[in-house]
């Protein structure tokens, strides 16, 4: 991946564009373009590779309406690729294919970033939001960021006891969760 498509060039132009920066926005558009391209003709059939372009300018003026709703703590290209996800998901049902199974999230899209790791960390803010803040965030720190209890403890003002007691209630919450049974 050269450097201009990189989450942080990508990101910075973003954020550039949301404050009003044309010239930015241009650069992003043309950046994300050629992302789109490979991402789409990775994914789609021969028979409908006439219809990439449609499909890439279709996300294109999806990025444009929804730009607004970008959270600028989130990664970009997460919130970029979900776009272009289900672009290509509402073409396939569009086109009356099977192959809604087959948009294979795991492949790389360029060597900083792939949409298997992207998706994944979706997936985990989805599940961490289900959590009460103070929970949330001792799963943050200890679990994900791998912090020492010791230290989360000391940062967030608790006894070593509360914080693990604070992180094996999140965990038995998010394992009901993702067994449905909360």
């Amino acid at each position: 991946m050269t450097t201009a498509h990189s989450e942080e060039a990508l990101k910075a132009l973003m954020l550039l564009s949301l404050d009003g920066d044309e010239a930015a926005y241009r650069r992003l558009l043309a950046a994300l373009r050629l992302l789109l391209v490979g991402y789409y003709s990775r994914r789609m059939a021969a028979a409908a590779k006439a219809d990439m372009e449609d499909l890439v300018q279709e996300t294109l003026l999806a990025l444009h309406s929804r730009r607004s709703t970008y959270d600028r703590k989130r990664p970009f290209t997460a919130w970029f690729f979900s776009i272009a996800r289900y672009k290509l998901i509402d073409h396939h049902r569009g086109r009356g294919g099977r192959r809604l199974a087959e948009t294979e999230l795991g492949e790389e899209i360029e060597s900083d970033f792939s949409e298997d790791a992207l998706t994944a960390s979706m997936d985990v803010e989805r599940l961490l939001h289900g959590l009460s803040p103070r929970q949330r965030e001792l799963i943050r720190q200890v679990k994900l960021e791998g912090q020492s209890v010791a230290d989360t403890a000391s940062r967030t003002g608790q006894s070593e006891s509360a914080v693990k007691v604070g992180i094996h209630r999140a965990l038995k919450a998010l394992a009901e969760r993702m067994r449905g049974t909360s």
